[in-house]
């Protein structure tokens, strides 16, 4: 396997990505197709490296992305801790799925996601979102297997030309 500072610096450039991905503007129409990045490469870190994400580390990274997107405070680092809390309580089994049942888990756990920031934003007192708020997971979830493939790719990569 990769060794862990060669995962981490992966890891790193890949939740970098994600961050821009998530930063990006884009127009107001296209807006609600935006799929929760740096969730996704969550996922899959935590699904494939042997020492998975952890929690603390998780959290710190809703935390940077609060700050980023100027969002509530602790908001999506609640998200996605029980994002990471979930996809390693069902590690053993999501690994092994094929790729349409890993992309239902990933929908679930997406939709898992917007349920918790639709009862922070009720919390708060804002209005509902449209039925828009609901299309993202669905992005996420169809563009899952790419996203699998582009990262088990350059992760496998990056362990072949460290060992040769």
């Amino acid at each position: 396997m990769i060794r862990g500072q060669d995962s981490a610096r992966l890891l790193a450039l890949a939740l970098a990505i994600a961050m821009v991905l998530t930063l990006l503007p884009l127009a107001p129409a296209v807006e609600p197709l935006r799929p929760y990045w740096v969730a996704l490469v969550l996922i899959y870190w935590s699904l494939e490296v042997p020492r998975p994400v952890s929690l603390g580390a998780a959290f710190a990274i809703g935390l940077l992305l609060d700050l980023l997107s100027a969002s509530l405070m602790g908001m999506h680092a609640l998200s996605l801790v029980v994002i990471v809390y979930l996809v390693r309580h069902f590690r053993a089994r999501m690994r092994f799925f094929p790729p349409w049942q890993q992309a239902l888990a990933v929908l679930a756990l997406l939709v898992n996601d917007r349920i918790i920031l639709l009862w922070i934003t009720a919390l708060l007192g804002e209005p509902v979102p449209t039925w828009h708020y609901w299309l993202a997971p669905l992005v996420g979830m169809a563009i899952w297997p790419w996203l699998f493939l582009v990262m088990d790719f350059m992760r496998l990569r990056r362990r072949q030309s460290r060992h040769p």
